[in-house]
C-alpha cells in the first residue's frame, strides 16, 4: 500500500512536469508534421475515379477484407462458445513485433493481432493496387499510408500489448511509473518534442571510451577541425589520405571502438590519415553554402594536408553527402586545373539524383517549402528535424520498438555505442541545407544542366580521377543503384564499383575480423543494375582489404612514418577527437 501510495504521489509529480514540459514546445512550421494535402486530395481522388469506372474491383477487395476479418470471428466465438479457450489457427507472417508468445497463445490478444494484420494488409493492398497516380505520388501514399498502419499497431498501446500489461502487474504499477520518468525526460529534453531517447547517454564519453584513436588536432577553422592519426607502423605509404566525413553527423562513428574502427585499420595499413571533424553549426552559420564547405572545408582540408606532408597530391574519401560534395570538389578542381587529389573513394555516395530512394518521400515541394520556411526563422535546419525524419524510414525499429520498451515497459536506454552516435547528431546551415535540397536533390542539376558552385558549372562528367565507389545493399538513405548510377556518368577513365552486403552503417563499418557481411564486384559498366547485381562475383568477408588493394598502389612508395606536430607550421593544438565534436551549438 505504501508502495502503491508512493507511485502516485510520483504520477502526479511527473505529470505536472510532463504539462509544462509540452506547453515549453516552440512553434515549428505545420507541414514537418506531415505530407501537404495535395498529396491526400490526389489519392481520394484516385480512388473515387476508380470507384466509379471500376467498382467490381473495389468491391472484390472489399469483400475479401470483410470475409477474412468475419471468418475469423466467427472461429474465434465458436472456440470460446465451446469452452476452448484459444485462438483460431493462426496463418499470420512472423512479426517481430509480435514476438511475446501472448500474441500467439492468448484468445484476445491474438484476435486483436490477427484483425490488426487483416486491417493492415488490406490499406496496403488498396494503395498498391491504386490506379491513376504518378509513380512519385503513389510511392508517397504507399509510405504514409504504413506510417499510419503502423502507429495503429496494438504493441503501440499499453491496453493491447500483453508484455506491457504483465510486467505493469508483476511490478505493482512500477514499470508504468518509470516509464512515465522516461517519456517526461525524453520532452523536457527535447523542448517539448517527444523525441524517445535510444542510448544510454551516461555510458559513453566521446574521447574516452568512444572515439579513442590515438591522434591530434593539427589545424582548425571556422568550419572544421583536421585531426591527424598517429602512426602505427614504422613506414608509411608517400601519398597520405584525408577522409571527409558527413556533416549531417559526426565523424566518429568511423571510430565508436577498437575492434570495428576504419580510422584504426586504416592507420594500421600504412597511412599517413587526415581526418575532418565538421564544425556542428549555430544560427550564424546561416549563411554558409556549399560553396563554403567546398573552398573553407575541402580545399583548405588538402591544402593543409599537402603542406604538413609536403606531398604536391593527396587521396580523398568522402562518406555520404561528404562524397556527394567531395564529387563537386573533384569537378571543380578539374575547371581549375588543380590536380591535388590523386584518387577519390565514396562512400554511400549519391551525384545523379533522379532516384532518390526511400527518403524521397520528403523530398517534395511540401516537406522542402516547410523545411525552407524553418530555415529562414532558425538559420539552420535543426538536427530534431533529420533525427525524425531518418527515423521514420525505419519507424518500428527507431521509434515505436524504442518507445515501448522506454514508456510502457519502464526499461533504461541500452548502452548501444551506434545508438548513442545516431543519437548524437548535427545542424546544418540554412544557406547550405536548402542549395543541397533543391539544387540537388530536388532539381538535381549536378547530372543534368550542372551545378553552380564558386562561380564555375559543375556537371558529374568533369570528375576523371580514379573513383572507387562503395555502396551498400540495404541502404535505404543512399540506395546502391543510384550510386551506380551516378559514378557510371563520370569522366574517370577507371571507376571500381563495390557493393557492400547491409546498410548505410553495417555496410560500410564492417571490419575484416568478424567475418559478417560480403560484397559484390563487377567490372563491365556497360551493364545497367540488374544486370550488374546479377553478373557480379560475390566475395565473402569485409571490402576493407579489397579497399586497400585498390588505394595502395596509388599512395607511393613506402617513407618514414609522420607523427603529428613534427611540422613547425602544424603543431598540435589538441588531442583528438578534438573539441568541435563535443561542442553544443546555440540554440534557434
Amino acid at each position: 500500500m505504501d508502495r502503491l501510495n508512493e507511485n502516485l504521489a510520483r504520477i502526479e509529480e511527473l505529470s505536472q512536469r510532463l504539462i509544462a514540459a509540452v506547453a515549453a514546445k516552440k512553434p515549428k512550421h505545420p507541414g514537418l508534421d506531415g505530407p501537404g494535402e495535395d498529396l491526400y486530395k490526389k489519392a481520394a481522388s484516385a480512388y473515387m475515379a476508380e470507384m466509379m469506372s471500376n467498382p467490381s474491383k473495389l468491391i472484390e477487395h472489399q469483400v475479401g477484407y470483410w470475409a477474412k476479418a468475419l471468418t475469423h470471428y466467427i472461429d474465434a466465438q465458436n472456440n470460446l462458445a465451446h469452452g476452448k479457450l484459444e485462438p483460431p489457427e493462426d496463418h499470420s507472417p512472423k512479426d517481430r513485433r509480435f514476438s511475446d508468445p501472448l500474441w500467439e497463445n492468448h484468445p484476445f490478444f491474438n484476435y486483436v493481432k490477427q484483425q490488426y494484420l487483416f486491417s493492415a494488409d488490406a490499406m496496403s493492398e488498396m494503395v498498391d493496387k491504386l490506379e491513376g497516380l504518378e509513380d512519385k505520388d503513389k510511392k508517397r501514399a504507399r509510405y504514409f499510408t504504413r506510417q499510419i498502419v503502423d502507429m495503429m499497431s496494438p504493441t503501440n498501446f499499453l491496453g493491447t500489448n500483453p508484455a506491457a500489461l504483465t510486467k505493469a502487474v508483476e511490478t505493482d504499477g512500477q514499470s508504468l511509473v518509470d516509464g512515465l520518468e522516461n517519456l517526461v525526460r525524453d520532452i523536457e529534453a527535447s523542448d517539448g518534442e517527444m523525441l524517445v531517447t535510444l542510448a544510454d547517454k551516461n555510458a559513453f564519453k566521446v574521447g574516452e571510451n568512444i572515439a579513442t584513436a590515438e591522434g591530434s588536432v593539427v589545424y582548425r577553422n571556422e568550419l572544421f577541425e583536421l585531426i591527424q592519426y598517429a602512426p602505427k607502423t614504422q613506414t608509411v605509404h608517400k601519398t597520405p589520405l584525408v577522409l571527409f566525413p558527413p556533416w549531417i553527423n559526426k565523424f566518429y562513428i568511423l571510430d565508436l571502438k577498437p575492434q570495428n574502427s576504419l580510422i584504426r585499420w586504416i592507420v594500421e595499413q600504412g597511412y599517413t590519415l587526415f581526418v575532418v571533424s565538421w564544425k556542428n553549426p549555430d544560427p550564424s552559420y546561416r549563411d554558409i553554402g556549399l560553396g563554403d564547405y567546398v573552398e573553407k572545408g575541402y580545399l583548405s582540408a588538402v591544402e593543409q594536408v599537402k603542406t604538413i606532408t609536403g606531398e604536391k597530391q593527396v587521396n580523398a574519401v568522402g562518406y555520404c553527402i561528404a562524397g556527394t560534395t567531395l564529387s563537386l570538389t573533384l569537378a571543380l578542381m578539374k575547371k581549375r586545373g588543380d590536380k591535388s587529389i590523386k584518387s577519390a573513394t565514396l562512400f554511400t555516395a549519391l551525384t545523379d539524383f533522379e532516384d532518390q530512394g526511400e527518403v524521397g518521400v520528403f523530398l517534395s515541394n511540401d516537406f522542402v517549402d516547410s523545411i525552407q520556411a524553418q530555415v529562414e526563422v532558425d538559420g539552420m535546419l535543426d538536427k530534431k528535424i533529420m533525427s525524425k525524419t531518418f527515423s521514420y524510414l525505419r519507424s518500428n525499429d527507431l521509434i515505436y520498438g524504442p518507445a515501448i520498451r522506454s514508456y510502457m515497459m519502464g526499461e533504461a536506454p541500452p548502452a548501444f555505442d551506434l545508438l548513442y552516435w545516431n543519437g548524437d547528431g548535427t545542424n546544418l546551415p540554412g544557406c547550405m541545407a536548402m542549395e543541397y535540397l533543391r539544387g540537388l536533390c530536388q532539381e538535381n542539376r549536378f547530372a543534368r544542366e550542372g551545378f553552380e558552385v564558386l562561380g564555375e558549372t559543375l556537371k558529374i562528367s568533369d570528375v576523371t580521377v580514379p573513383v572507387c565507389a562503395i555502396a551498400c545493399e540495404t541502404d535505404h538513405i543512399a540506395a546502391w543503384t543510384t550510386s551506380y548510377t551516378g559514378i557510371k556518368q563520370m569522366g574517370s577513365h577507371s571507376k571500381t564499383f563495390i557493393l557492400s552486403e547491409s546498410g548505410h552503417i553495417a555496410g560500410i563499418v564492417n571490419p575484416p575480423s568478424k567475418m559478417k557481411y560480403g560484397h559484390y564486384t563487377n567490372d563491365d559498366w556497360t551493364l545497367d543494375t540488374d544486370a550488374w547485381r546479377e553478373s557480379a562475383d560475390f566475395h565473402e568477408g569485409s571490402w576493407w582489404p579489397r579497399w586497400d588493394a585498390w588505394l595502395s598502389p596509388k599512395s607511393g612508395k613506402q617513407v618514414p612514418a609522420r607523427t603529428p606536430g613534427e611540422t613547425a607550421t602544424h603543431p598540435i593544438l589538441y588531442p583528438a577527437p578534438g573539441k568541435y565534436v563535443t561542442e553544443t551549438p546555440e540554440k534557434p
